[in-house]
């Protein structure tokens, strides 16, 4: 009666499938390399995107959603409309607005120049506009460099540039005597503002007060845009009943808009491009895979003895199979935990870049590493097969 063949304990398995490594580090480490290169794809798509998100999130929390805008829509032959002179007042008499700000609109032939001798032409796309007082508080907005319009200043030739429009004018703070050239007139930079996500028509603008508007530039007071906070959950009721509100006689040429929806479709947009690009990872995922079968053949041909001696020892067919098996699926290992490694590297310097908060979700680690588990066997599969067909005196005898 010949003895049973003794079992390999999870130790001895390991051990014995890292001899393939160890033996060969440098084909190991290439053919891990392909499938770290694939990880690495796929977890920095991942990790970007829920980095992008957190970022939005983050914005749409400190800005809310409960902002709409209110414009002029295009009348009977095509034109572009303002809004009545009373717009703001009645949008305010709607129990759930919270507060609301004009901006309106300066004739077309006025101009911002960083002097008068700027060629006409060179408007660099700035927008001159009369602001309420209240505008910042209302969309957000916050001041950079020097200050807001107030009471006593809205008045008289000073004026708030968008941040776009100030580097457009090469302005870098405002201060006392800095001008720019607006209409005909000279006005004083008091102040630079912030980018401003849920208003970004503000970047490319200038803003000066309703009344020095109205005394130097020929501004009329009619409304163009309108902002406006309302109760959180009372927003689509507030939506629905703001054209009429607005102006009554023409509800059919004013549009309302929601400026956060277009940051979720931005996101949504990004969705689909980075499934694109989670394909391109699976691609090359799968060629990494392919690298690691091939290691795995050559390796069952360059070790018939080896294989050979064991059988003679008494190494069962089982045994050399999950031999191979393992060493395959280490070999994927080594890969994805490196490509994870290099993945999360790659989404926290991208993202430290665009001021981001750094985010790795852990399911995609897992699935990662995980992934890589699948590819190691699946790979291995037929390395393995094949060399516990081999008999030992096949093998010893081909050496």
């Amino acid at each position: 009666m010949s003895p049973s063949p003794r079992r390999l304990s999870a130790g001895d398995v390991l051990r014995v499938g890292a001899v393939g490594l160890k033996t060969r580090p440098m084909r190991a480490t290439l053919s891990a390399l392909g499938i770290a290169i694939g990880i690495a794809a796929m977890l920095a798509v991942v990790g970007i995107s829920a980095s992008g998100r957190a970022d939005l999130q983050r914005t749409l929390d400190s800005l809310g959603t409960n902002l709409l805008t209110v414009e002029g829509g295009s009348g009977d032959q095509g034109q572009d409309t303002t809004l009545p002179v009373g717009a703001v007042a009645m949008i305010e008499r709607i129990a759930p607005v919270l507060d609301a700000a004009s901006l309106s609109k300066l004739p077309d032939d006025v101009h911002v120049y960083r002097n008068d001798h700027v060629p006409a032409e060179q408007t660099n796309g700035i927008v001159p506009y009369a602001a309420d007082l209240g505008l910042p508080v209302t969309v957000g907005a916050t001041v950079a460099s020097g200050a807001w319009l107030n009471r006593a200043i809205a008045a008289y030739p000073g004026v708030v540039l968008g941040a776009n429009a100030a580097q457009r004018l090469g302005i870098i703070a405002a201060g006392p005597g800095v001008l720019v050239q607006i209409g005909g007139e000279r006005f004083a930079v008091i102040g630079i503002l912030d980018p401003v996500p849920l208003a970004p028509e503000l970047d490319s603008a200038a803003l000066v007060g309703t009344a020095a508007a109205q005394h130097y530039l020929g501004g009329s007071g009619h409304p163009s845009t309108v902002y406006l906070r309302a109760v959180e959950d009372q927003v689509s009721a507030v939506r629905d009943v703001l054209p009429a509100t607005a102006d009554p006689a023409a509800p059919y040429q004013v549009a309302v808009s929601r400026p956060s929806d277009a940051l979720v479709a931005k996101l949504a947009t990004e969705r689909a491009f980075n499934g694109l690009l989670l394909g391109l990872g699976a691609v090359a995922l799968l060629v990494g895979g392919v690298g690691v079968a091939n290691t795995m053949v050559i390796s069952v041909i360059e070790r018939r003895a080896e294989i050979g001696l064991r059988r003679s020892l008494g190494a069962t067919r089982g045994q050399i199979r999950i031999q191979f098996l393992t060493e395959s699926s280490m070999l994927a290992t080594l890969g994805g935990v490196g490509g994870s490694a290099l993945g999360m590297l790659v989404t926290a310097g991208y993202a430290l870049t665009q001021g981001w908060p750094p985010v790795v979700p852990g399911w995609a680690v897992a699935a990662g590493v995980g992934a890589t588990l699948c590819v190691g066997a699946i790979a291995g599969l037929y390395p393995a097969i094949r060399a516990a067909r081999l008999s030992p005196t096949q093998a010893l005898a081909s050496v």
